[in-house]
């Protein structure tokens, strides 16, 4: 795996805690195991076991980790450090449409990587819906001589980077450091293998192209280009990827060259506008003072949750930014965003520049690529679990299926008398709080032309069962921003529920509490429950938020 470049700074001016909490995240995040024991980690790192807890211990109050009993696993949170980078070198937001529409002209999945050191790092996808599913997730590091972006960006090396190169080959021949592919079954012939990448580069040189003739796993193919900025330096590279079950390496060059030549003249049409002026996104909360601290205790790191601030709020300004406008978004004062920027740039994450500091693509290995896979029921089902516990009673995330909602996340209250449903269960929207909410939150035109192909039944002898009735009753859930459901789909069963939107605030499905009715009445059950559950909704939007901003999230 690249290594980060030396700085000649001096020891007192790094910050230890932030340069030991990134350690453990970069740990957590590049083995195959998802859940981590404090024990562990300290074996990993050869940080003292008390060092990891207070690390632990501060990362989770930031919403970067949770805990499940003794175990450690990711937070969604933490995908805002990757997004920092994602949102400020822009590249997703001017690339990836050009990249859906070749994907869409040729039928085949798109990428577009930057480099990171003598890897290649995954920014965009575009995939098809195949059985034969060929994919990377937003995050995944590649080695550069395992795929066809490798080979042109590698043709800009100096002397120096190909002796980096060589040296990262010689400790890790099978390539165990770069978790995303499959690892060598053996290692190759040292000087074949070199011969074969540098003559590739050499190719890659001449033509300004690439390929991938099964380099990564047999069977896949790509082709290459790479993306320019104004300047004519790479900024990125973009290909085209296929299988031999449809293509080979010739047929699939010939016939993915003219709209890939196409597709990266308009993304660097798109490199070369200016950007059109407008407001900065919101920055992170101020780093945690003195007075937080105390509350929080001995134990929070004060200076590492300040340093993973300066990190995020990179995610504020596109390109460089100075240090006096990172300590304005921060808070900070001057002297400690320096130091914190100074650690990160020791350690690989920043770059400095005449006109500032830069974000580079190697933040996006502190736990990017497994949070950018989440689906919507692993977002949400540790939330309904901490909301179970509190209310006691049985919670559920559903979406809106046709005229139906699905449930995709479900948790089943601890009463002997409990609501039994599973997920993938279908129920008719208009007579469940779940449906209410969701259709109530449907554009005006669209709300009207659902509600009005519905025909209610009579479900119980509660449920709503006239056009007019129903047309009030998602009015009124959408007016009051909850919906209520009392005994109209089965006898007995009450249910509040409440929107959870993504990042752009669209509502994307609703979570809800269901109970039987006899256990309170309506007031003494709308005051218990609906505070936690929008507290819950609002954390699973957060989470959504976060790993949906440059990454689509799955509703199942």
């Amino acid at each position: 795996m690249p290594q980060p470049p030396e700085a000649p700074d001096a020891p007192e001016e790094l910050v230890g805690p932030l340069a030991r909490g990134l350690d453990v995240l970069r740990v957590m995040a590049a083995g195959p195991e998802v859940r981590h024991r404090p024990g562990d980690l300290a074996r990993t790192t050869g940080l003292a076991r008390s060092t990891v807890d207070r690390v632990a211990t501060t990362l989770v109050r930031l919403g970067i980790l949770r805990t499940e009993g003794r175990d450690l696993l990711l937070a969604p949170g933490a995908a805002g450090l990757g997004n920092a980078y994602l949102a400020s070198c822009g590249l997703p937001e001017l690339l990836g449409p050009h990249a859906v529409a070749l994907a869409d002209a040729l039928d085949e999945s798109v990428s577009v990587a930057v480099p990171d050191g003598d890897g290649v790092r995954f920014l965009a996808q575009a995939t098809r819906r195949r059985a034969m599913a060929i994919s990377f997730r937003t995050g995944d590091l590649l080695p550069a001589e395992r795929c066809a972006p490798g080979a042109l960006f590698a043709a800009g090396w100096d002397t120096a980077d190909v002796e980096r190169w060589r040296a990262r080959r010689s400790k890790d021949p099978l390539d165990t450091g770069f978790p995303s592919v499959p690892p060598r079954p053996a290692a190759p012939p040292s000087e074949e293998a070199e011969t074969a990448f540098l003559d590739r580069v050499r190719e890659a040189r001449e033509t300004g192209l690439a390929v991938d003739d099964q380099l990564i796993e047999p069977g896949l193919l790509a082709v290459a280009l790479p993306v320019r900025g104004p300047d004519g330096a790479v900024v990125c590279a973009v290909s085209v990827v296929s299988h031999t079950s449809r293509h080979s390496a010739a047929s699939l060059t010939e016939q993915a060259l003219p709209p890939l030549r196409r597709a990266v003249t308009a993304m660097e049409r798109a490199l070369a506008e200016p950007e059109p002026a407008e407001a900065a996104p919101a920055g992170p909360a101020p780093a945690p003072g003195s007075e937080l601290k105390e509350e929080l205790g001995s134990g929070f790191l004060q200076s590492l949750a300040r340093g993973l601030d300066v990190l995020r709020v990179f995610g504020s300004v596109r390109g460089p930014a100075r240090l006096s406008e990172l300590a304005r978004l921060t808070g900070l004062p001057r002297a400690t965003a320096r130091r914190s920027l100074i650690t990160l740039r020791r350690l690989g994450y920043v770059r400095e520049e005449p006109d500032g500091f830069l974000v580079l693509p190697r933040v996006l290995e502190l736990g990017y690529a497994r949070l950018s896979g989440l689906s919507l029921p692993e977002i949400a089902t540790p939330h309904l679990v901490a909301l179970v516990l509190r209310v006691h009673e049985s919670a559920s995330v559903a979406v809106l299926d046709g005229d139906d909602i699905r449930y995709v996340a479900r948790v089943a209250g601890t009463r002997i008398m409990h609501i039994d449903i599973t997920v993938g269960t279908r129920l008719p929207a208009y007579a469940t709080s779940m449906g209410r909410v969701l259709l109530g939150a449907l554009p005006g035109a669209e709300r009207a032309a659902r509600l009005g192909r519905i025909t209610p039944e009579a479900l119980t002898p509660h449920t709503v069962t006239t056009h007019e009735g129903l047309d009030e009753a998602v009015a009124t859930t959408a007016a009051r921003g909850y919906g209520w459901v009392e005994q109209e789909l089965e006898e007995g069963l009450r249910s509040l529920a409440v929107a959870v939107t993504d990042g752009t605030g669209r509502v994307v499905a609703a979570v809800n509490v269901a109970l039987h009715a006899g256990r309170a009445t309506p007031e003494e059950s709308l005051a218990a429950l609906l505070p936690p559950l929008r507290e819950t909704a609002a954390q699973i939007s957060a989470d959504l938020s976060a790993v949906g901003r440059f990454s689509r999230v799955p509703s199942a």
